[in-house]
């Protein structure tokens, strides 16, 4: 379908199934504002101070990509985008006023209803489970998550590369931990190979693991993990799927919100493949208080971002960020953001001015009016805008009213919530937690091996008579030399850190198996690590 409508550039006929209409422009509102979804995956942003309409905005997005056949990924920080499941209704208090404000933008046909939603949640409990392995996260994001040092980083990254060398999966915390007690176990022949590891640095990384517990993030990690697929499903009329990522309680733990949402969009750029430049994107990615992503990041986190942001797009994902004002984004990140959506900023402060100034000046100039005066000004529910045109330059900036959304404006009660949970064919999938043999099971096998290779020794012992135990012992003439027997050979230092990693646990400990104090060090270092497992 086609429709005519005056743009910045005059007369234009626009496939409405190739745009999505976001408002009316310029000083009697009749001129139409559009994002062509050719360019949709050029990245956007959202700004604006609290109370000016971003979470409205993003809903009319997730609302016209979800049309487009374009599934959105979302958090939802207020908990007012669950709406998005259910139709608006004519009922409703502000139903007179989305009237009068479609009439005044010509937005003929206006109607409401609901989209198809998948909720989300790293607790499980506003939506399916969310999950990944500490494989899957990585040492750079882990470490982030995790506050560490720079040697406390590099000892993470030794455990991520031996355990990968030996096939150990580490899927949860509980596998982090037991392969740190065998690092701290084992240092002194790892050291030789990896460089210094020190036990106050295992012992600081598990102690911010204990802190990340506390945070509620255990359920995070482990299986079954996220796959990627699910977040890019349709329904059975073409919809693009709405995933939101329920985030109310997740602001109280900062970092794992944004460590959470930078490994996601870290796996979508590794697992996608290269579509070049699709007309339209794959998936759309929404960044809400996009700060708390950069708040205190190494250079090489914010670096590894850049990158993605910059090559994600010919993956086909768009990536919006939203947050209260453009200078929270990093300036290499913010250019590679051409769509642009400016809600009010309010200037108390002589540092609001400059950063009001300097949001003014990334646009392209509109000589109808004064962009800083304009972003200045802008009622609730109206911003300054800048979409990406033909051949990907950035449309002359206008003051555009928003149209109104079709779903609920505010969020839907428990009981919806659980229906549309209980509804969701991924619940089966994603509800039920699995814990497959990972480390700490191959680990603990391991240590219970040697625990009774301890037992038989010193049993044998016992039943040795006085003669034979002394005999046992002592030093025996070979013919050419004077060696120990080969019972005191277990315990020489002939081993090579060569051999298969997995046996050093066992021989670590059967250097010291020779009687009770022996069985002690097996049972209280390791066996308390697996104790009630």
């Amino acid at each position: 379908m086609y429709v005519w409508g005056r743009t910045m550039d005059g007369i234009l006929g626009l496939n409405v199934e190739n745009f999505i209409f976001l408002g009316g422009a310029g000083e009697d509102y009749a001129t139409k504002q559009y994002l062509d979804l050719k360019y949709a995956n050029r990245h956007g942003l959202i700004a604006g101070a609290t109370g000016t309409g971003k979470t409205v905005t993003l809903q009319i997005l997730a609302e016209g990509f979800s049309n487009a056949g374009v599934p959105v990924f979302l958090s939802d920080v207020k908990g007012d985008l669950s709406g998005l499941a259910k139709s608006g209704s004519e009922t409703g208090k502000l139903h007179d006023a989305f009237l009068k404000r479609c009439a005044t933008i010509g937005f003929d046909d206006f109607a409401y209803e609901g989209f198809p939603v998948t909720f989300w949640d790293l607790y499980g409990e506003q939506g399916h489970p969310v999950r990944t392995t500490v494989a899957e996260m990585g040492p750079l994001l882990l470490s982030r998550l995790l506050e560490l040092s720079e040697a406390q980083e590099g000892i993470l990254n030794i455990a991520f590369r031996i355990a990968d060398e030996e096939g150990w999966p580490l899927l949860d915390l509980n596998d982090l931990r037991a392969m740190l007690v065998w690092l701290g176990e084992n240092r002194t022949d790892v050291s030789l190979r990896y460089g210094t590891v020190g036990i106050q640095s295992i012992g600081a990384i598990q102690r911010r693991l204990l802190v990340l517990e506390n945070e509620g993030a255990t359920g995070f990690f482990g299986e079954p993990a996220l796959s990627l697929d699910d977040l890019m499903r349709h329904d059975a009329d073409g919809r693009g799927m709405i995933n939101i990522l329920a985030s109310d309680k997740l602001m109280a733990a900062p970092r794992l919100y944004a460590t959470f949402l930078l490994w996601l969009l870290s796996e979508l750029f590794e697992t996608l493949p290269e579509v070049g430049d699709p007309d339209k994107p794959k998936l759309v990615f929404f960044f809400d208080e996009a700060h708390l992503l950069f708040d205190d990041a190494p250079k090489a986190l914010v670096d590894k971002v850049e990158q993605v942001a910059r090559l994600i797009r010919s993956k086909g994902v768009g990536v919006y960020f939203i947050t209260q004002n453009p200078d929270d984004v990093p300036e290499d990140i913010l250019g590679q953001l051409g769509n642009r959506i400016q809600h009010a900023l309010r200037a108390f402060t002589a540092r609001d001015k400059r950063q009001l100034s300097m949001a003014a000046e990334t646009y392209r100039p509109n000589p109808d009016f004064d962009t800083e005066a304009a972003i200045r000004e802008v009622g609730v529910g109206e911003a300054v805008t800048s979409m990406l045109q033909k051949k990907g330059v950035p449309g002359i900036v206008q003051r555009t009213l928003i149209r109104p959304p079709s779903s609920q404006l505010g969020p839907i009660n428990g009981q919806e919530r659980a229906e549309v949970l209980r509804l969701s064919e991924l619940g089966a999938k994603y509800d039920t937690a699995l814990d497959r043999r990972s480390a700490l099971e191959i680990l603990r096998d391991r240590a219970n091996h040697a625990a009774e290779e301890a037992d038989t020794l010193e049993a044998r012992e016992e039943e040795m008579s006085p003669q034979e135990r002394e005999f046992s012992t002592a030093r025996r003439y070979s013919g050419s030399r004077v060696g120990r027997s080969s019972a005191r050979k277990m315990s020489g230092g002939s081993r090579r850190f060569g051999r298969d990693l997995g046996d050093a646990v066992a021989d670590a400990v059967i250097k010291e198996l020779k009687g009770t104090t022996g069985r002690r060090i097996v049972r209280g270092v390791l066996g308390g690590l697996f104790k009630g497992r």
